[in-house]
This record gives structure tokens, C-alpha cells and sequence, in this order.
């Protein structure tokens, strides 16, 4: 075989590539080399709406304030920061302000690019709170900003953000994750628990705006409190419809929640866009720091397939119930099952505070009058949680009461399907007027 210099030249210049290419495949693989592009539209909040407006498009018409955006990182490490952006006219000054430092860069490109600002070394897996910051402009506005950008080693592992907005996740990953303690029913109850009963605190804080602090769920219904405006609280009580629908006019009438009755001074009617249904709802200035107990009865017809919820609260300590209202909900005739409570933001814009519940002392009583303690339940989360787009989120023991803990973007989350069990400190069980109840 002649020895050829060209052909040998050939062969140690395809030997050269395919070592680079093997190279670069593994840098990428280890994430060294990936660059992650994060949507302002769905995981940014502006501290002044009317000078920085955030849209799923991205950051727009950007007068002033500061844009905040959360990313998760899993390593520690060098983390390269950039932005997809263009300045409509003239040229700004702009910063990305991070606990571990600023990045600044002086921009005037008319067409999107991404614009490199730097690097900062990250110390620990968890949240960055990244802070776009205008420093000086000569127009109007100071830039339109996509996406930022980050590549390097803090991202081997991956991030957590709002990857896309299918699926409406820009409203959803912005709201927040929810989560929930699935309780346990003991094995003697499971057919025919009649009664369900929890305790519900708030901490002294934690009545963050937008909150529902959701205390006794169940398959058909729920039943809790909520923040919903700075003068506004309620207690409120839904029944969904076995009709699957997001407008309660559509429901035809043998499939419609009917009203039995109601308590003073509660507004009864239809709720849509998450389901559809029957909704009552109680004014009631209830305070954090104070517990209050819920109450669910269910009054199943096995011969007609219909069961009656009723609602019943009171602060803890009073006597005397207040009757929310009672739903005879149709294509049912069971008692109370699937057993849960819940911790919900249901506003985007208060997605960035964190918030608190506690829930404590749950009994339930079957159909022959038998009480049965709840002391053990399932941590879980929705489908923000489970799809990665969020990780703030907890839940477990404090003393002898659940909690759970969402939004606010800290860092130490509770492992989803986590199983808690929290201690039973009296087996008295609370003493309750059945009869006085009945007669409301």
C-alpha cells in the first residue's frame, strides 16, 4: 500500500473533527454548553404596571421600574447572563441586578439580539431573582426585552421556569403551584364517611391577598376561606356540576346543582372557568392567627344517585355553627370520599409572596356515628408543580398540624407524593349539636 501524504493528511483531519464533534456532543450533554432561553412573559413581574408592561410577548413598553425574573438553578457554578432584546430608538444603559452582582451594558440595536451582559458564580442550587433594571436612555423607551438568557455550568442539571405558554402556562406558572394533603381515610370508613371536620390557622402574615386556604375537600366539592380583596374575606362553599363544562349556562337542568338552603347573610348562585357549578359565599372577617373550624355533611340517596352537602363553620371556641348552605348535587349517591385540603394563589400578580396554612385536629364520622381520626395524608401538587415550572412549594408537620407552603420562589421544596403523619395529642374527638344542626 503506497503511503500517501495526502491521503494520510485526510485521514488525520477527519480523525481531528470527529474528536471535536465527540467533544462538544459530551459538553452539551453535561449542559456546559446550553443555553436556556426564559420567557418574560411567563415568569416575570414588573414593580410598576404603568411603566413597564409584561405580556406574553415579553416585556413592552418599558418606561421605568424594575422587571423581576425567578429561574431555578441545580448546580452551583459559573452562570452566563444575556437578554433578547432591541431598543426601539437611541441607546439605553441597562443592568441585571442578582444577589451575587450587577451586570451592566450600554444597548442600541433596532432588531432583536442576544446580548451578552456577563457572568456571575452561583454558590448553591436554587432560585435567582434576576432584576432588570433601566439605567439611562436618550428615547423614549428604554428596550424590548424576549427572553433572558443564561448558559454554563450552574445550568449542567437544568432550571426551573415556565418553559412555554402552552396550554394558557404563562398564566398558570405566574399564579403559582398549589398543593394539597390528600388524606387517608382509616379502611372502616371508606364507603361511608358522613361527616368530615378540620381546623384551619393562618398564620399571623401569611393572608396574602388572592389566597384560598382551602380546608374541606372532597370528590364534588370544597369548602374554605379566602383573601379576596384588602376590605374582602369570605368563607365559601362550591359544588361542581357532573356535567363537564366552564359555563354553568350550558349545564342542562337534570345535571344542575340545586340550592336547598342557605345561612344568613350568605349570597348563593353559579360559578364557571374552572368547572362549573353551584357557589355560596360568606362576607366574614376572619383574621389570621385565629383558627376556625369547617364542617361537611353529605346525604347520599343510593336509590336516586344524589347526595346533599351541607357547610357548616364557626370560629373555634363559639358554640354555635353558621350554616354556609346545603347543594343536592345529582349523578352522585355516595357519602363523602377522596378527602383533601388546599393551598391556592389565584391571581398572577400576587404569584411572587409566599403564603401559610395550617390544618389540624381532621375527624370523620361514618354513618352509624363512629368519630375516626385523620393523622395521615399525601403531599401533593398540580400540574405547575409536576411539570416543573415551579418548585416553591412545601408541606408537612409543625407540632400536630399539616401545613402547607407555596409561591414566594424559596428553595426548600418538599418532594412531591411525599406521605406525612402527624400525632393525634387527645383522641376527643370535638363536640358537636347534630340536632341543633338539623334544625337550621
Amino acid at each position: 500500500m503506497v503511503n500517501n501524504p495526502i491521503v494520510q493528511l485526510i485521514k488525520r483531519s477527519v480523525i481531528l473533527i470527529l474528536a471535536s464533534l465527540i467533544i462538544t456532543f459530551k459538553g452539551q450533554a453535561a449542559g456546559t454548553d446550553t443555553l436556556l432561553t426564559i420567557p418574560i412573559g411567563g415568569n416575570s413581574w414588573a414593580s410598576d404596571t404603568l411603566k413597564a408592561k409584561v405580556t406574553d410577548d415579553g416585556l413592552l413598553q418599558w418606561l421605568g421600574g424594575k422587571v423581576s425574573v425567578y429561574v431555578r438553578v441545580e448546580n452551583a457554578g459559573d452562570l452566563n447572563i444575556g437578554l433578547k432584546l432591541k431598543v426601539p430608538g437611541g441607546s439605553s444603559k441597562l443592568s441585571i441586578l442578582t444577589p451575587l452582582g450587577t451586570l451592566s451594558k450600554i444597548v442600541s440595536n433596532r432588531d432583536f439580539q442576544d446580548i451578552t451582559f456577563g457572568h456571575i458564580v452561583v454558590k448553591h442550587a436554587g432560585y435567582i431573582r434576576f432584576d432588570l433594571k433601566g439605567d439611562r436612555k436618550t428615547d423614549a423607551m428604554f428596550a424590548n426585552i424576549n427572553d433572558l438568557l443564561l448558559s454554563g455550568p450552574a445550568i449542567a442539571d437544568g432550571a426551573v421556569y415556565v418553559k412555554n405558554n402552552k396550554g394558557n402556562y404563562y398564566y398558570w406558572g405566574r399564579r403559582g403551584p398549589s398543593v394539597h394533603l390528600n388524606y387517608k381515610l382509616p379502611d372502616a370508613v371508606q364507603a361511608n364517611t358522613e361527616w368530615f371536620y378540620n381546623e384551619v390557622t393562618v398564620p399571623v402574615g401569611n393572608d396574602i391577598m388572592n389566597s384560598y386556604f382551602m380546608a374541606d375537600g372532597f370528590t364534588g366539592g370544597y369548602f374554605g376561606m379566602q383573601v379576596n380583596s384588602p376590605t374582602e374575606r369570605r368563607v365559601l362553599f362550591s359544588i361542581w356540576s357532573p356535567y363537564n363544562t366552564d359555563d354553568p349556562k350550558s349545564i342542562p337542568d337534570s345535571l344542575k346543582i340545586q340550592l336547598i338552603k342557605k345561612g344568613n347573610n350568605v349570597h348563593a348562585g353559579e360559578f364557571g372557568s374552572e368547572g362549573s357549578g353551584g357557589q355560596s359565599y360568606m362576607n366574614y372577617p376572619w383574621v389570621a392567627g385565629k383558627t376556625y373550624a369547617f364542617l361537611v355533611h353529605a346525604q347520599a340517596d343510593l336509590a336516586k344517585k344524589t347526595t346533599i352537602f351541607t357547610a357548616y363553620f364557626k370560629p373555634l371556641g363559639q358554640s354555635n355553627w353558621q350554616l354556609i348552605a346545603s347543594f343536592k348535587r345529582p349523578v352522585s349517591g355516595y357519602y363523602l370520599k377522596g378527602l383533601y385540603s388546599f393551598l391556592e394563589n389565584f391571581d398572577p400578580v400576587t404569584g411572587t409572596a409566599q403564603r401559610k396554612v395550617l390544618f389540624g385536629n381532621q375527624w370523620v364520622i361514618d354513618t352509624a356515628g363512629k368519630w375516626y381520626p385523620l393523622t395521615e395524608a399525601l403531599f401533593t401538587g398540580d400540574a405547575t408543580a409536576n411539570m416543573n415550572y415551579r418548585k416553591d412549594y412545601s408541606g408537612g408537620v409543625q407540632g400536630n398540624q399539616f401545613y402547607l407552603r407555596n409561591c414566594g420562589f424559596f428553595d426548600d421544596f418538599t418532594v412531591l407524593r411525599s406521605p406525612l403523619m402527624r400525632k393525634q395529642s387527645e383522641q376527643v374527638h370535638p363536640q358537636i349539636d347534630f340536632k341543633k344542626l338539623a334544625d337550621q
